[in-house]
């Protein structure tokens, strides 16, 4: 079946409803997403944005502490450009009816965390992605140019390639985006989504790691979909982990949130000491790069099993009222974050790289926009600072919708008799999911092993073989056996996995997120540059 509409976007966190909303007003929009709407990355967001709000904060400040974190490689005309449009993108939130803590004068309780030089976060309790969801899930699903599509997911994009001549020559090839094949995960039938524009704000890939503090959802499927359809892809060894998700077999890796340590939680080793005065003048609210190694460090150098976070020297009240669901939480599991230190350890958070774009969300392929973590910007370097992303992620929706309206009146879409319906062609029912079951987990295993926090050629090049071997075998499965949801999941996961050790085996340096043992210091001289690739090779 065909579904036909102005734009397209795949995602429904905070990038692609707050895009959504502002081209609504001159466009049709079709949205898919993987699981219910709120199900998203944006929603478990706890910190909250940073914004230049404070009276003694400056815009210079924001920059500089974010090309700092960046290790040299944040773009700095991309960082001012998010930095300065900050203060008016929370206006708008707040303007739609989001909800941010306030001090008795009225003005954002503004938080700090790890990497900042002034309090710039602003938040809602420890629950601002929640906050920032629900205000556009309400505003989306009310707006008659806006329909839905909730357990669909993205298939592949469909893509146009044209040759661009000079004379009698061929110069180049364009490739321009048409829309995307659409699994429905309810049904198993694939439908055929055409667009104008179409926009990718699927969020992360953490689900490439065996330990994470993102959603089920976060398989990496846009950067998977938007290599495969030729597009160029950037810095994808810079992953984050975040330094402190609760140790708790049942926790399911809960993130305890970086806001904690910006109110004074201290990081202890099993016998109680304080550590991180051993690895950075800002102690505990050191960029999130140091304090994952630093963590990774502690525990090998100890065998314990993890750390501890203590915030027990704060007031009780304090600590309620500041972080209700963390405390919660905690108690769930047995744990009093008001009397006692909380067992810790890191876990894959976010991803620095992605679809490679321009200041306005472009890709390298025609009318196929990027927004949120599924992009490369250029803001996050080698290292994403803390409350930047749903900044960025305000910030590039709100940029796309101008690139939109700019190119829609001219952008027609796509004829139906020029895109084919999706073809399974001679594939039938499978008998062997375990498949589909025992490579997930075995990518994911091996990611957390040989491409974790610390990394060397000789485990980088263990994962590429094994990698070779799965993709191999995930290729054949998926040609000859109808797709599912699973299925697709398996294969962009696959793909992505493979994206992050080829370009962690081209760094021979360590930067920012990208530690290796065999390259121990940063080569300005030959790597203070992104490493770019599609699937033509390295860039």
């Amino acid at each position: 079946m065909y579904r036909i509409s102005d734009v397209l976007v795949l995602g429904s966190g905070l990038a692609g409803l707050g895009y959504a909303l502002k081209v609504a007003d001159f466009a049709t929009v079709n949205i898919i997403t993987k699981r219910e709407i709120t199900e998203t990355s944006t929603r478990l967001a706890q910190g909250g944005i940073a914004a230049v709000l404070g009276p003694e904060d400056r815009f210079e400040f924001h920059i500089q502490d974010t090309l700092n974190t960046g290790e040299g490689l944040s773009h700095p005309e991309v960082v001012e450009l998010v930095v300065r449009q900050g203060p008016e993108r929370i206006r708008e939130l707040v303007a739609l009816g989001a909800q941010f803590d306030t001090t008795a004068e009225n003005g954002f309780d503004l938080g700090r965390e790890g990497g900042h030089s002034h309090r710039r976060i602003i938040h809602a309790h420890d629950m601002t992605g929640a906050e920032v969801e629900r205000i556009l899930v309400e505003k989306v699903l009310s707006h008659p140019n806006i329909k839905v599509y909730e357990y669909h997911m993205g298939v592949n994009l469909i893509t146009e390639e044209r040759l661009v001549r000079r004379g009698s020559s061929v110069v180049n090839r364009e490739a321009t985006c048409l829309g995307a094949y659409v699994l429905n995960t309810r049904t198993g039938e694939v439908d055929t989504f055409l667009a104008a524009i179409t926009l990718l704000a699927t969020g992360g890939a953490g689900k490439v790691y065996l330990y994470t503090s993102n959603p089920d959802i976060a398989t990496g499927d846009g950067v998977a979909m938007a290599y495969r359809a030729g597009a160029v892809i950037g810095n994808m060894e810079f992953v984050q982990f975040h330094p402190t998700c609760l140790y708790h077999p049942a926790a399911k890796n809960f993130l305890i949130s970086e806001a904690l340590r910006g109110e004074g939680a201290v990081l202890l080793d099993k016998n109680g000491r304080a550590f991180m005065a051993d690895y950075h003048p800002m102690k505990d609210l050191a960029p999130r790069d140091t304090v994952a190694q630093a963590i990774d460090h502690e525990l090998k150098k100890s065998g314990a099993e993890c750390v501890y976070l203590d915030i027990s020297h704060r007031p009780a009240e304090f600590i309620i009222q500041r972080f209700p669901n963390i405390y919660q939480k905690c108690l769930e599991f047995g744990f009093d974050l008001t009397k006692e230190p909380i067992p810790v350890v890191p876990a894959a958070h976010y991803m620095c790289g992605g679809v490679v774009v321009d200041h306005f969300g472009r890709t390298s392929i025609g009318n196929l926009l990027a927004v949120g973590e599924v992009s490369m910007t250029g803001l996050h370097g080698a290292n994403r600072l803390a409350s930047n992303s749903l900044l960025e992620a305000l910030v590039f929706s709100h940029q796309a919708s101008l690139a939109t309206k700019e190119v829609l009146p001219q952008t027609p879409i796509p004829s139906v008799a020029a895109v084919p319906e999706w073809n399974p062609g001679g594939a039938t029912d499978s008998d062997d999911a375990v498949v589909v079951s025992h490579n997930w987990d075995e990518i994911r295993r091996m990611m957390w092993n040989y491409v974790g926090i610390v990394r060397s050629d000789k485990r980088l090049m263990r994962a590429k073989h094994r990698i070779d071997l799965i993709t191999q075998e995930i290729t054949e499965y998926y040609w000859n056996f109808l797709i599912t949801g699973d299925l697709l999941e398996l294969r962009n996961i696959a793909t992505v996995a493979d994206l992050i050790i080829r370009c962690a085996l081209s760094r021979k340096e360590s930067r920012g997120l990208h530690y290796t043992l065999d390259y121990p210091r940063r080569d300005d001289q030959h790597f203070k540059r992104d490493t770019l690739l599609s699937l033509e090779g390295f860039l």
